[in-house]
C-alpha cells in the first residue's frame, strides 16, 4: 500500500537525522554516522574519531598517519577554526598524525565519498520513508554493490551545540602545518597536548 510522506523538508517538529559518512578506498569500506541534533564541526570529528575506534584502529594497528580528505564548507571547511580544534584534540587523543586535504570550492563531488558511498546509499533508500531512525541506520547498513562494497551505519545521539567560539589562544595551540601548495586546503595536525587547545572554549548563542 502507498505510504503518505510530506513532499518537501522536514516541518518543525520532527527529528532530524544527519548523515556523516567515512568512505575508506583501499577496503571499499563505508561507515555512517547518524547524528541527531546539529551539524557541527564537534559532530563530524566524532563521527571520524567513532570510525578510527570502531573500525580503524582494529584494521589499521600499526598505522600512525590519518589521510582526511573533505569538502571546503559545512562542517568540516576549510575555514572553521572548531574543525581544526576538534581534529587537534582528536589527534593528541590517539596519536595519530592527521593531514587534511580539502576540496577546493564547487568540488566536493569529485570526493569519493559521494560517488562511490553516499550515491549507493541514496537508491538503497530511495521510495522508502525514513520513519525513524532505526529505518535510516538500518536502510544505510543494507546498502551494498556488486563490487564488494559494505557499510556499517551507527547512531550518534549526543549533543553538539551551535555557536562555538574558538579564541586565538586555542588556535595558535593547535600544531597545524601548512603545506607550500595552497596551505589553506592542505595541512597536517600533529598529535599534542590538547589541554592548551581545548582550554577557554566559549559558546555564544
Amino acid at each position: 500500500m502507498p505510504v503518505e510522506v510530506n513532499g518537501h523538508d522536514f516541518p518543525s517538529g520532527v527529528p532530524k537525522a544527519i548523515p556523516y559518512g567515512v568512505y575508506d578506498v583501499g577496503a571499499d569500506d563505508g561507515f555512517v554516522t547518524v547524528g541527531v541534533d546539529h551539524d557541527t564541526a564537534g559532530f563530524a570529528v566524532n563521527a571520524i574519531r567513532t570510525w578510527w575506534d570502531t573500525v580503524g584502529r582494529g584494521r589499521y594497528p600499526r598505522s600512525g598517519r590519518l589521510l582526511v580528505t573533505a569538502d571546503c564548507g559545512g562542517s568540516n571547511g576549510n575555514r572553521l577554526r572548531a574543525f581544526k580544534v576538534e581534529l587537534a584534540a582528536f589527534a593528541g587523543q590517539t596519536g595519530l598524525e592527521i593531514t587534511v586535504c580539502h576540496f577546493p570550492p564547487g568540488t566536493s563531488k569529485w570526493n569519493k565519498v559521494e560517488h562511490r558511498l553516499f550515491s549507493f546509499i541514496s537508491m538503497n533508500w530511495r521510495g522508502r520513508p525514513l520513519t525513524d531512525y532505526q529505518v535510516v541506520v538500518e536502510t544505510i547498513a543494507a546498502t551494498t554493490t556488486e563490487t564488494g562494497l559494505t557499510v556499517a551505519a551507527v547512531l550518534d545521539t549526543n549533543t553538539y551545540p551551535t555557536g562555538v567560539r574558538i579564541s586565538d589562544a586555542q588556535m595558535k595551540a593547535v600544531p597545524v602545518q601548512r603545506y607550500a601548495f595552497h596551505g589553506e586546503w592542505n595541512y597536517v595536525i600533529h598529535p599534542g597536548p590538547i589541554s592548551e587547545i581545548l582550554r577557554n572554549q566559549t559558546i555564544s548563542l
